[in-house]
């Protein structure tokens, strides 16, 4: 079966992203133009503009497409301003990313995930960002950034992952305990931080932040 992308890519933005209250310029014109349909696995294809997420392997998933746009919106990346992405996954964020931003470093734990998205990147001729391969948990990145996205979630706010921000930076995370968790926007302000709480949402752990499991009798 054929099909027509750019059309289902508008469709998706029409129908799935902007009623979700994602109305910034910017971010709609990133995502009406960037082929989504070649950041995922080819048997998958067909559903790259379903409002679905869709498996990576090791346990991870692509998000789902209003989850992409609530989150570029939040982080409103500017043209001069460095991005930190923690899970590089398909590489279709990344993207997103490369696009809005300076700059971005991305950092994958899983190479085989890592490699993938390098070559998709690529191949969409995506030349200011950087995948490197490694576990962020244990991961100093030796600098700083105006911008991070971490695209999986985590039990509870990492301090470390607030110190690597700029002055004035900010970062998207999704915190809590699955089904219901809390994405938001940590400010760096000089007084320490800030956090600004979006809406509720349900997203895979990123590796190694899982809750430990509870024991009950």
């Amino acid at each position: 079966m054929n099909i027509d992308f750019t059309r289902t890519r508008e469709t998706m933005v029409e129908q799935q992203v902007r009623p979700w209250d994602v109305l910034d310029v910017r971010v709609l014109d990133t995502i009406g133009k960037l082929p989504r349909e070649a950041f995922v696995a080819d048997d998958l294809r067909n559903l790259a503009y379903a409002d679905v997420e869709l498996p990576l392997g090791h346990g991870q998933v692509m998000m789902k497409p209003v989850l992409e746009g609530r989150l570029l919106q939040s982080l409103q990346p500017q043209a001069h301003e460095s991005v930190l992405e923690i899970g590089t996954g398909s590489g279709y964020l990344t993207a997103c990313l490369g696009q809005l931003a300076r700059e971005v470093i991305s950092i994958e734990l899983h190479a085989d995930l890592a490699d993938a998205a390098q070559a998709r990147l690529a191949a969409q001729a995506i030349g200011n960002v950087q995948v490197r391969c490694a576990d962020v948990l244990s991961w100093n990145p030796g600098r700083s950034f105006d911008v991070i996205c971490v695209t999986g979630a985590m039990d509870s706010l990492p301090a470390r992952f607030v110190e690597w921000l700029n002055p004035n930076g900010r970062m998207f995370i999704v915190h809590g305990q699955s089904p219901v968790m809390d994405a938001v926007l940590v400010h760096r302000t000089v007084n320490g931080s800030r956090i600004e709480t979006l809406f509720e949402t349900d997203l895979s752990y990123l590796a190694g932040a899982a809750p430990a499991p509870a024991f009950t009798l």
